[in-house]
């Protein structure tokens, strides 16, 4: 693999990581960069598989760790400490991103394209129209994917006007109804029934530090609140277990309801009171529900992280 440009999302990797990064090497192969290959960080989620399924495509490579020099590009991240192991001694080629940017450094150059949008896929298509490439059905089913589940069939507060135009232009090259489909992969995604408790608070949970305080966003999609929240017990163990295997301050883990847009997050940690003023809510029996909170991005981090 020494001989390939790795393209990879983030840790615990969604829809949005997978998919991006494969879109991205079909990309750069069209731009006669062939030296390149999409892999993974993470187990691929049920709402993944369903994309991949659908289109009978294999699941990129998991990896573990990148060896010093090797050369990579990075999707859907930045942050070192949601990246692959050593990728501080990696050599970074490029980022395509549309979070925050923190905890970056490289010693070399490199392009970085970051846009404020709902999705990576949505900034990928726009590198696709500049270079005047053609999008075949696969390619655009692969980022409108990706942009529903990120964007939650365009219902988050993450989505933009871009996001909305990108949609449109790919359901016209799928030739498919493409929020139908978009609904069902999301659906797919809920179904949380034969996952244990830690798997649960990890299948999509973002490590953060501030100032050296260390706290976990975790966050899982559902038709059910109260369904999930049968198992707060063990969750909370779990959680705990995490705080003290990690030496975290905060563990939130977001149980959102993609239905009606609301989540109900459970807190634990010694900086509980950061989400307690976060939002204005006392947590009772370590939970609080968030009327029209659905984004980790947009909603839970910034108004978290100013608390911390």
């Amino acid at each position: 693999m020494e001989n390939n440009v790795l393209i990879f999302g983030h840790k615990n990797p969604d829809t949005d990581s997978i998919c991006s990064s494969l879109v991205k090497e079909r990309l750069n192969k069209k731009l006669g960069k062939e030296n390149c290959k999409a892999v993974r960080l993470g187990k691929v989620n049920k709402e993944t598989k369903y994309v991949l399924d659908y289109l009978k495509l294999e699941a990129p490579e998991l990896i573990e760790s990148v060896d010093e020099g090797q050369e990579v590009v990075m999707v859907d991240h930045n942050e070192f400490n949601q990246s692959v192991e050593g990728i501080d001694k990696a050599k970074i080629l490029e980022v395509v991103d549309h979070h925050r940017i923190a905890n970056f450094e490289t010693l070399e150059p490199l392009y970085y394209t970051a846009r404020p949008f709902g999705c990576t896929s949505t900034i990928l298509l726009q590198e696709y129209k500049v270079n005047e490439l053609e999008i075949s059905k696969e390619e655009a089913i692969l980022m409108a994917s990706s942009i529903m589940s990120d964007t939650l069939l365009l219902k988050s507060p993450t989505t933009t006007d871009y996001d909305k135009k990108a949609l449109e232009e790919l359901e016209r090259i799928s030739g498919m109804n493409i929020k139908e489909y978009g609904l069902e992969m999301l659906k797919a995604g809920t179904d949380l029934n034969d996952f244990t408790a830690e798997e649960l608070i990890s299948l999509d949970a973002k490590s953060l530090d501030k100032n050296g305080t260390k706290f976990i966003i975790a966050q899982v999609n559902t038709v059910s609140i109260e369904d999930v929240l049968k198992r707060q017990e063990e969750l909370e163990k779990a959680m705990r277990d995490e705080i003290n295997s990690k030496g975290l301050e905060l563990f939130v883990l977001a149980i959102t309801d993609i239905l009606n847009s609301n989540s109900e997050i459970i807190a634990l940690g010694n900086k509980v009171e950061a989400v307690e003023k976060a939002f204005d809510k006392k947590l009772e029996d370590n939970r609080a529900f968030l009327e029209g909170v659905v984004s980790r991005k947009k909603q839970l981090l910034p108004n978290i992280d100013k608390n911390i």
